[in-house]
């Protein structure tokens, strides 16, 4: 039985129903549980629904609107109290950079803090956590401010950016190699990309929210000192939407055993967590509000190690996060793959070698260290020493010593030299190469041959200097062999070490090498290896009670009558990255037992892409700078090798340059080449013959076109190739050399095109306009002359959108005749050559960074007059962008080949385009398929194809042609002998009249 109906008169009378406005948190933030406990606190008027009678009241539930993220109050009080877990404000700047983002109330209400911002709602924070909070605030502002050898943060950082790149490259030709990835931008392009270190969490209007963070670099390139900075600005409240910081090392790995728990793991194993007294009142606060909690990874060597912890997914630990059941590497699992924390912040720090697809689709942010400036080398040596007259005499002999100068762009290869600065004599020459630096160190930290030993340290609590023997004074047993390390010593044996992580890509010693207690302390003692426990941390109330070694290596505190165990195994790791891989060349350029072969480069095709590892190449490196190195001084540090074993390497790795292709060699092995000609050259004081001959027969034998495209190239990279081209200049060699996307700073540009060597050069386009800027502005017009000639650009590929406005840039000195604030413009009278000879253009941006360049590629298309192809495939233009193209056609008389495939370019664009296609006389090639294209815009290019008499290729397939299209070009094709394939296969061409037109005309094909 239906209800009554009800009459339109009572109808309009009744009442309208009651609308309630309920203020909520934003609703994506707050959880079902939450939303119905606060509807439950609404009170609603008791009402009985009767026919005939008005509706129930309705509330509608309205998000409460953020506040300005600049006008908000800062949370955190000025006495260090913890902020409560309340929607925060943006951060307010790291103590390295105060200055307000917004100034203006207007830069408030135009840029309104994103929805990201809010912070869902958590329970009260108990008084144990507030606490424990300033305790780990009061904890890492004391551990981060030690950066070792008597430095500290506050007194001797250096505050330098870093460089924020794009998660995943676009184009047809996209991959997830981060190596490539991080090469393609020049200095110009890095310098736009800079971010202060404190903004990386920031989250800007109508981006997304950045919580996944990569931070790349180098070996020594200051990924630790930006992590301990970041945790050091959080103690100090300049990060006030983190209530947690939780620092987890990459060594805690070598702990295997299934006994730990995420709790475990977050509030006892990490670096940055003081003692808590209550760890599970923190541990539910972290879970209840994990947006408000960042954790950093760092230590790892390359990106393949956390390629390993995401590739398998480690469910368990969400089903039980208070078991105590699982290893180190579970639990990193499962952070990293959002099994547990969801929401929570992560900042990863790696080395930027190794393939890792699966980390990359989940990084949201990549980041990239930018390495010490000259003015920020300068300002670390006068922070180093705080004496006025040494800092002027260390930056003078610094400036004196050229690629030290530039070997400091590394602040870790920066703070050897300090040392060495700091310790050497001022009559003393300082040393020329990395490998002498490396050895004048460890020399000066106590590192002795084989004879003296280890200046300092201990065996069994002793001087190692006593409790060390020579192989020559060890007594020996008849008949039986002594193992190497009781013969070879620490030295010996540090190096054999070194050399084994080298090939293991590790700086962790696991369990699974042995290492004697003599070795050790010393190693310790002089700083080679550092020491981490994976296990409890000492409490507050037993800081003053007497520490012990048990027999097993555990770590215990004897309190009365009880002992209790309150750190886990030992983890020993190597401190320095050079130190172990210039000890690890000691071994294999000295042990009979080490091959040459090691040294020999492996030639593949050209297109494949192996990736050597960092310390792999620097091993490599050193150990042919000491082959030829003063033999004395070699042998000294293993004495019971013989000088035949140094002159065999010698003449084998000469042997094997001499044979070697270069031009099969990729273009980082070809770098590595020139690395090996410095470091043999000028290591030792004088240069001697067979250096000498290593340096021509490089030169020599080097490929006519040099390139380094896609490898980084730092500052010193660029010093040891203008060595080596300096050698070919004396040769009367010219050379094309090939510099685009290695972010080569512009004054290394400068002092590599200037040499006569160098024929012609290709480099970032945006570079080298400024590099012709400061020379006009120094008025060096034969310079300018010089550098301008024998600049290139042909071919052109744009692979970033930057790319296309710095050509538009080049084409606007070209076509304007002269380059802006100079006086030199007779060089530019008859326009740029490099424009004038660029006849090949490619667009690999992809769809969806190819619409922002295309609108400045409309307006440069017309000023290259000679150009020949023009590839446009996949960059979305459609017809919009196909009516602007049509119009750039009418000056592009000399095009041979367009590919227009992949652009959903409709009827709309191909009548445009018919039309100005019609006039092109040189048109050879042109190919639409896979856009959008039916019968219509077929028709139009049915009429034009008899009067394209140049046009011998046509490629339409994949389109919404139906018979009738295709009818209208087989029917046209006839009146076009000089056509020689009509490629117009479709899904919507019925199959026997598709066949029928091949029947007719031969010229008609599918897709094969």
């Amino acid at each position: 039985m239906g209800s009554p109906s009800r009459d339109p008169a009572e109808a309009r009378c009744a009442p309208s129903p009651q609308i309630s406005l309920v203020h909520v948190p934003r609703p994506s933030a707050i959880s079902h549980k939450s939303l119905r406990a606060l509807l439950q606190t609404i009170k609603l008027p008791l009402v009985l629904r009767l026919p005939h009678t008005a509706t129930a009241p309705a509330f509608i539930l309205v998000p409460v609107s953020p506040e300005s993220r600049c006008s908000a109050p800062p949370l955190s009080p000025v006495n260090a109290a913890p902020a409560p877990v309340l929607p925060s404000s943006s951060p307010s700047g790291s103590l390295s950079d105060m200055s307000p983002v917004c100034t203006s109330p207007r830069a408030h209400e135009k840029c309104p803090v994103s929805e990201s911002h809010a912070v869902p709602l958590t329970p009260a924070m108990p008084q144990t956590v507030t606490t424990y909070i300033r305790e780990s605030k009061a904890h890492v502002r004391r551990a981060c401010d030690d950066l070792g050898d008597g430095l500290t943060l506050s007194a001797n950082y250096v505050d330098s950016k870093v460089i924020q790149r794009d998660a995943v490259q676009s184009g047809k030709n996209s991959n997830k190699s981060l190596d490539r990835e991080l090469n393609v931008m020049g200095e110009t392009d890095r310098r736009k990309c800079m971010v202060q270190l404190n903004q990386i969490f920031e989250r800007r209007c109508g981006c997304r929210s950045k919580s996944y963070n990569l931070l790349v670099g180098k070996a020594g390139m200051g990924k630790t000192a930006c992590v301990k900075k970041l945790c050091h600005d959080w103690s100090a409240d300049c990060l006030p939407q983190f209530d947690f910081v939780f620092l987890l090392d990459a060594p805690l790995l070598a702990a295997t055993e299934p006994k730990y728990g995420l709790e475990t793991l977050l509030l006892q194993l990490s670096s940055s967590a003081p003692p808590c007294s209550n760890p599970d009142a923190v541990f539910a606060q972290i879970l209840a509000a994990p947006k408000r909690t960042l954790i950093i990874f760092d230590g790892f060597e390359d990106l393949r190690e956390f390629e390993l912890l995401v590739q398998h997914l480690e469910k368990d630990v969400a089903k039980d996060r208070s078991a105590k059941t699982f290893t180190i590497r579970q639990l990193y699992s499962a952070i990293l793959q959002r099994v547990v924390l969801r929401g929570c912040s992560l900042l990863l720090a790696s080395r930027p070698r190794g393939s890792a697809s699966q980390l990359l689709r989940k990084v949201d942010n990549i980041l990239e260290t930018s390495g010490f400036s000259p003015s920020d080398v300068e300002m670390y040596i006068k922070q180093y020493f705080p004496d006025p007259e040494v800092q002027q005499s260390a930056v003078k002999r610094l400036q004196n010593c050229s690629y030290l100068g530039l070997l400091c762009w590394n602040p870790g290869i920066c703070r050897l030299v300090c040392t060495l600065l700091g310790r050497r004599p001022i009559a003393e020459d300082l040393p020329r190469t990395l490998t002498a630096i490396c050895h004048q160190v460890l020399k000066m930290n106590g590192l002795k041959d084989e004879q003296t030993s280890i200046s300092k340290g201990s065996g069994e609590g002793g001087d190692v200097r006593n409790a060390t023997r020579t192989r020559g004074n060890a007594p020996r047993r008849k008949g039986k062999k002594q193992s190497g390390r009781e013969e070879d010593g620490p030295v010996s044996e540090l190096s054999c070490l070194a050399w084994k992580q080298v090939q293991m890509n590790s700086s962790i010693i696991t369990k699974e090498f042995s290492i004697s207690c003599k070795t050790r302390a010393a190693g310790l003692e002089i700083g080679l290896l550092n020491a981490t426990r994976a296990g409890k941390r000492w409490s507050l109330l037993d800081t003053e009670k007497e520490k012990g070694n048990s027999d097993d290596g555990e770590l215990t505190i004897k309190d009365g009558t009880r002992e209790t165990e309150v750190c886990g195994r030992e983890i020993l790791c190597w401190a320095n990255p050079f130190l172990q891989s210039f000890l690890a060349a000691v071994h294999l350029s000295l042990s009979s037992s080490a091959c040459v072969k090691t040294l020999s480069f492996q030639t593949c095709s050209k297109g494949q892409r192996r990736h050597q590892r960092e310390a792999f190449e620097l091993t490599q490196r050193f150990a042919v700078g000491l082959l030829f190195h003063n033999q004395d001084d070699l042998l000294r540090l293993q004495p019971h090798n013989n000088s035949k074993t140094v002159v065999t390497k010698q003449k084998s790795l000469l042997a094997h340059l001499k044979h070697l292709q270069f031009d099969h060699l990729r273009p980082s092995q070809i770098l590595d080449v020139c690395h090996f000609v410095y470091e043999g050259s000028f290591t030792h004081a004088a240069e001697d013959n067979s250096s000498s001959r290593l340096a021509g027969h490089v030169a020599k034998n080097l490929p006519q076109k040099l390139t380094f495209n896609g490898v980084p190239l730092s500052p010193a990279d660029v010093h040891v190739i203008r060595n080596v081209l300096q050698h070919g200049g004396r040769r009367e060699r010219r050379f094309s050399l090939d510099v685009r996307d290695c972010g080569i700073q512009v004054s290394g540009l400068r002092s590599l095109v200037g040499l006569d060597s160098v024929g012609t050069y290709r480099a970032c386009i945006g570079d080298v306009v400024i590099l012709w800027e400061e020379l006009g502005k120094q008025k060096e017009d034969g310079v300018l002359g010089d550098v301008v000639s024998k600049f290139k650009i042909d071919p052109f590929k744009a692979t970033q959108v930057s790319h296309i406005e710095h050509l538009a840039k080049l084409v606007d000195i070209h076509t304007n005749r002269r380059l802006p604030e100079c006086q030199l413009n007779s060089i530019f009278a008859e326009g740029v050559l490099a424009v004038k000879d660029l006849h090949r253009l490619e667009l690999e941006l992809g769809p969806n960074k190819g619409p922002l360049a295309l609108p400045m590629l409309w307006k440069l298309l017309p000023g290259l007059h000679n150009l020949q192809h023009l590839d446009l495939e996949n960059n979305k233009i459609d017809d919009d962008g196909a009516q602007h193209l049509a119009k750039a056609l009418v000056s592009l008389s000399s095009l041979e080949t367009i590919n227009l495939s992949q652009n959903t370019i409709g009827d709309t664009g191909a009548k445009s385009l018919s039309a100005a296609l019609r006039n092109l006389p040189k048109l050879v090639r042109l190919s639409l398929h896979s856009n959008a294209i039916y019968d219509e815009g077929a028709n139009c290019f049915a009429a034009v194809l008899p009067h394209m008499s140049a046009l011998t290729e046509l490629d339409i397939t994949y389109n919404w042609l139906t018979d009738v299209g295709a009818q209208s070009l087989g029917s046209s094709l006839k009146h076009c002998q000089h056509m020689k394939t009509l490629r117009m296969w479709g899904k919507q061409i019925p199959y026997g009249a598709f066949e029928r037109l091949k029947q007719q005309d031969h010229r008609i094909m599918d897709t094969f």
